[in-house]
């Protein structure tokens, strides 16, 4: 599975944005897919995440403030992120786990000013 994100760039808090990650391949073989944060220093975390049933979780930082979706006919995970904070601040990158493997994509910065 390849994955292409997109959608970072500069914003001030309070801004939003929306990424975007196109996978190349249907997402009925993918058992879940999400969203993850890196910054210089530390470990790539999880933001969010959807599963192959729809079920969503979100990281305790972020809940109420930014939404996950996908849109199956376009092979394509969204990330709608509201009310951004300088602490989103970080390198995003897509996910996708099927049969036992994940993939990633090449990650997007978000820089949030504040």
């Amino acid at each position: 599975v390849q994955l292409q994100a997109s959608g970072g760039g500069l914003v001030q808090a309070g801004g939003s944005l929306r990424l975007s990650c196109l996978a190349s391949e249907t997402f009925f073989s993918i058992n879940h897919m999400g969203w993850y944060r890196q910054v210089p220093g530390k470990e790539r975390d999880v933001v969010a995440t959807i599963n192959i049933g729809g079920r969503i979780n979100y990281a305790d930082s972020v809940k109420g403030r930014f939404t996950i979706s996908r849109d199956n006919a376009k092979r394509t995970m969204y990330l709608q992120m509201d009310s951004l904070k300088a602490e989103d601040t970080g390198v995003y990158y897509c996910n996708a786990h099927r049969l036992g493997n994940d993939y990633w994509g090449q990650g997007t910065q978000v820089t949030v000013s504040s």
